[in-house]
C-alpha cells in the first residue's frame, strides 16, 4: 500500500489534504461526510490512515473556501456543481461537490500543471495526424477516469503549436489553459462564459472557428449541433462515454428518434473522422499507461455507417492495422508483450480479455 504523509488536524484544512495528494502522487481526492477522506492513487481508492471521518460542519467549511457566492448559489439550487479552481502554485484541479443522503461531498481531480504532447501520452500516429485535418468530428470516449480529457488537451495543444487557426472550447468546467500561440484559442465554460452546451455551439457558427472542441456530447441537440459544424467545414473533438468504437456510433444513432435515425446516420458517415477510445492500466512499476482503440472513417467505415451494419466495424479495425486503426485488445496485447502492463491489469482493462495475449501472468 502507498505510504501517506501524517493528517491534517481537521478534514476541514482542504489544503493540508491537497498536500497530501501531491507528496502521494495521487490524482483524486474523495471527502464525504461520515467517511474518512481517501486519495486516488494509480487507480486504486486509499483511506488516509488515522484521519476521522468528517463532519457536515467540517465539509461545509471546507466548501465555504473553495466556491464562490453564484457557485455556491447553483449548489442550493441544483444540489450539485461543478468548478475548476487554481492552487497557489498553478496546480489546477476540477471538483464536484454535490448531496449525498442529505450531507455535503466533494470529489477533487488534479489537472497536471503542463498538457503533454501526444507522443508523452503514446497516442498512436494515426490519431495525432487528425490534428491536420480541415475539418471532420473526432470523438474520443471511454470511461470516467480513462484520460480522455488529457487526450484532448494534448491534441487542442498540439494545434495552438502547429496551426494558424481560430480554437473555440466549450467546457464544464475548464480544466487545461491554453495561452494561445500560432492559433488563437478562446475558451468557454459553463455557467460563467455560457449558460450551456447547445447555446455555445449555436453561437460558435457565429464566432468564425475553425476548431471546436465540445467537453461532452450529453444531449441530443448538442449531438446534432456538433455534427452541423463538423458538416459544415469544422474540425470538431468531443468525447462521449461510451466503451468502444462501434457502441458509440450506436450511443449517437439511438439518442435521435427513430424518424431522424436514417439521416443521423447519413451524417455521421460524411462526418467522422475518427473514435479513439482509451483505457488507463496499471504500468508495472508504478504509475498508468494508455491503451487505445483506434477506428477512422474511411470509406468502407463510412458506408457501415451509414447501412445501419455496425457490428462489421469491429472486424473491420481488427484488419485495417495498415490504414492505422487498431483494437483495444491489441492495444493492450502490445503493451504486455512490451512488459509494460501485466496480463492480469490487460484483461481487466477489457471486455474481451481472451483476446489479449502476451507474457506470463505477472500478479
Amino acid at each position: 500500500m502507498t505510504d501517506l504523509p501524517e493528517p491534517p488536524q481537521s478534514v476541514h484544512d482542504i489544503y493540508a489534504l491537497v498536500d497530501r495528494l501531491f507528496a502521494s502522487g495521487g490524482t483524486d481526492l474523495h471527502l464525504s461526510v461520515g467517511s474518512r477522506p481517501r486519495i486516488r492513487v494509480d487507480g486504486h481508492l486509499i483511506t488516509v490512515p488515522d484521519a476521522a471521518p468528517a463532519t457536515d460542519d467540517q465539509l461545509g467549511l471546507a466548501v465555504q473556501e473553495l466556491l464562490t457566492s453564484e457557485e455556491q448559489h447553483r449548489l442550493d439550487l441544483d444540489r450539485q456543481v461543478d468548478l475548476a479552481v487554481s492552487w497557489s502554485d498553478g496546480t489546477r484541479f476540477r471538483i464536484n461537490v454535490f448531496h449525498q443522503r442529505g450531507s455535503l461531498a466533494m470529489a477533487l481531480r488534479r489537472i497536471p500543471s503542463s498538457i503533454p504532447t501526444p507522443r508523452q501520452i503514446g497516442l498512436p500516429a494515426a490519431v495525432e495526424a487528425l490534428i491536420e485535418r480541415p475539418h471532420g468530428l473526432v470523438l474520443v470516449t471511454g470511461p470516467t477516469g480513462s484520460g480522455k480529457s488529457t487526450t484532448l488537451a494534448a491534441m487542442i495543444a498540439e494545434i495552438n503549436r502547429r496551426r494558424a487557426v481560430h480554437v473555440v472550447t466549450v467546457e464544464d468546467p475548464i480544466e487545461y489553459i491554453y495561452a494561445s500561440d500560432l492559433a488563437l484559442v478562446n475558451q468557454r465554460e459553463l455557467g460563467s462564459d455560457t449558460t450551456g452546451y447547445a447555446e455555445a455551439l449555436r453561437a460558435a457558427l457565429r464566432e468564425d472557428p475553425d476548431v471546436v472542441m465540445v467537453g461532452e456530447m450529453r444531449d441530443l441537440e448538442t449531438i446534432q449541433l456538433a455534427l452541423t459544424l463538423a458538416e459544415t467545414g469544422h474540425l470538431v473533438f468531443a468525447t462521449v462515454h461510451t466503451n468502444d468504437a462501434s457502441q458509440t456510433i450506436d450511443r449517437i444513432v439511438d439518442v435521435f428518434p427513430a424518424g431522424q435515425q436514417d439521416q443521423v446516420r447519413t451524417q455521421c458517415s460524411m462526418t467522422l473522422a475518427a473514435v479513439v477510445s482509451q483505457r488507463l492500466v496499471p504500468r508495472i512499476g508504478g504509475g498508468r499507461v494508455a491503451a487505445y482503440e483506434v477506428l477512422l472513417g474511411t470509406i468502407g467505415v463510412a458506408n457501415m455507417i451509414r447501412d445501419g451494419k455496425t457490428r462489421q466495424i469491429r472486424n473491420t479495425i481488427a484488419t485495417s492495422s495498415r490504414e492505422g486503426m487498431v483494437l483495444l485488445e491489441q492495444s493492450l496485447s502490445g503493451l504486455v508483450q512490451a512488459g509494460v502492463v501485466s496480463l492480469d491489469d490487460a484483461r481487466r482493462a477489457s471486455v474481451f480479455p481472451d483476446e489479449i495475449v502476451g507474457g506470463p501472468t505477472i500478479g
